[in-house]
């Protein structure tokens, strides 16, 4: 959508009553399935005892740090976030047992032109083929667009096929690729960019919302009904 100037100019669309919104706080978010914590470093062991669940560290191949080989690392690996005032970061953790299964953060926050980025994810082997990590999600775009975020920003590894999928399937929008954007562990990486944008909010909230609702999964957690069929309900099919 563009508006035209005096001069017969294309230009963006009009924002009069635009103003800077607030910057994220370490907040809890509650969800029915996981809880999104303030990350502290008393998540500690539960977070090392749940990525030790992995058989090896595959998980880790395009995340900017190494898994973690002691309690030690792990807290080190906390208190870097923590202490990062240009990070949000949560503990995911499962209500079923309050036990801390992930993190992610909210990061290159900019409350000057309203967006932000959802990043560090880092999900332990708990998490995975779980409902968790969409609802972990879930919650933290409905926190930056109740702020007023215009922009939500997912970004990964081009050759990590699995996280552009899990961005895509909650409907994020891919917008490109960056060449060479960084060297990450002595390698390459092209990064790709995806996004979802206040003005399709409510159509994912709609769908999200659906999918994870107790009605749609069995005793046992099995879904009953797959999330693309919900988007394909609504105006934003996927």
């Amino acid at each position: 959508m563009s508006n035209t100037n005096k001069y017969g100019q294309q230009v963006g669309f009009s924002l009069p009553d635009w103003q800077p919104v607030a910057f994220p706080e370490r907040c809890l978010k509650k969800g029915l399935h996981c809880q999104l914590e303030p990350l502290e470093v008393s998540h500690c062991e539960a977070l090392f005892e749940a990525f030790s669940q992995a058989k090896d560290d595959r998980d880790w191949t395009w995340l900017g740090a190494e898994k973690p080989a002691s309690l030690q690392e792990m807290m080190n690996w906390i208190a870097h976030k923590i202490e990062d005032s240009q990070l949000v970061a949560w503990a995911v953790t499962d209500v079923k047992n309050s036990r801390a299964v992930g993190v992610v953060c909210f990061n290159n926050i900019d409350t000057v032109n309203g967006a932000l980025e959802i990043g560090h994810v880092t999900w332990s082997p708990l998490m995975q083929r779980t409902v968790l990590g969409t609802e972990a999600i879930y919650l933290l775009l409905k926190y930056a667009f109740s702020l007023g975020y215009r922009r939500v920003v997912w970004r990964c590894d081009s050759l990590n096929v699995a996280s552009r999928y899990a961005a895509e399937r909650v409907g994020f929008t891919f917008e490109g690729r960056f060449r060479q954007a960084m060297t990450r562990k002595q390698r390459n990486r092209d990064t790709d960019w995806l996004s979802v944008i206040d003005g399709e909010w409510q159509v994912i909230e709609k769908a999200l919302a659906q999918w994870l609702s107790p009605d749609n999964f069995t005793g046992n957690g099995a879904q009953k009904r797959k999330l693309e069929t919900f988007f394909k309900d609504s105006s934003l099919a996927r």
